[in-house]
């Protein structure tokens, strides 16, 4: 029997303002679940415009206190009610100064999993991240859900192939990618690096990217998610470059072990060879 799992993702555009957007992300959730989907992802902090193209304190208004403010308590609910998995990257306050972009994961049942914060910063022109944000200090959980082992990685942190491997390390079998992606050079990237990480570490990667024109910049986001499978395959149709959309799509966990297997890429790692790699 094959071990099926019915994930989802949303790439979206800013509607203006924090309460409909969560407004929207709840609709596709609903969406999702009425598809069977078990588990749904949504894109870098997702309640909020990407702020980071301007240098401005007036955008600290964004961030919440992750898992007790509002967004994340609201989400439990609606995880509960829905019996589904979220991943929600928002902008997380841990006290005046302390900021870190975020993501929490909440189980089906509602309960708190815990979060990941996004290790690395970019700082150069559209996108200022280390204005607002600390970089992250929680590690590279994976984490224990109703559906599976799930990892977080989010946009920036794609161009390290570190990370990714921890969380092959630590038993993911499907890492979510939140990101907020101009078009320009990373357009190439976006559908090369991440089939590449999927194929390293063996396991589903979802690609999440927001889409349109934002009012702190003139780029547009390039939206084009999907999801990838520990062979490097896209499964199913990549999504538009313009228009919102939510995907859907059956990943069967078994091919995690199956490949594994085939490609011995963990038996034939040699971590007693790479003390030169975590030199400055």
């Amino acid at each position: 029997m094959t071990n099926l799992v019915r994930a989802a993702l949303v790439q979206a555009k800013w509607t203006g303002d924090a309460a409909s957007m969560v407004d929207a992300h709840e609709r596709h959730a609903r969406t999702a679940a009425a598809r069977g989907a078990q588990v749904i992802g949504f894109q870098e902090v997702f309640n909020a415009p990407y702020f980071c193209q301007v240098q401005d304190n007036e955008h600290l208004r964004w961030a919440e206190s992750v898992p007790d403010g509002p967004t994340t308590e609201r989400m439990r609910a609606l995880a509960r009610e829905l019996g589904m998995v979220l991943v929600l990257p928002v902008f997380e306050r841990d006290g005046p100064g302390f900021c870190y972009n975020t993501a929490a994961v909440i189980d089906a049942d509602g309960s708190y999993l815990g979060k990941y914060r996004k290790h690395h910063l970019p700082h150069l022109p559209g996108f200022w991240e280390k204005f607002y944000f600390r970089p992250g200090n929680l590690g590279w959980p994976v984490f224990r859900t109703a559906v599976g082992r799930i990892g977080v990685y989010i946009c920036y942190d794609r161009h390290f192939p570190e990370g990714w491997r921890a969380l092959g390390l630590g038993g993911a079998q499907l890492v979510y990618n939140p990101s907020a992606t101009s078009r320009g050079l990373s357009s190439h990237l976006w559908k090369l690096e991440q089939p590449a990480a999927a194929v390293a570490n063996q396991y589903f990667v979802a690609a999440i990217n927001r889409v349109g024109v934002e009012e702190y910049g003139d780029d547009d986001f390039y939206g084009s998610s999907y999801f990838v499978d520990p062979r490097g395959r896209f499964v199913g149709e990549v999504a538009d470059d313009q228009e919102e959309q939510l995907l859907v799509r059956d990943l069967d966990f078994d091919l995690v072990d199956e490949v594994r297997a085939e490609w011995a890429f963990y038996r034939d790692r040699r971590p007693d060879a790479y003390d030169p790699l975590t030199s400055p």
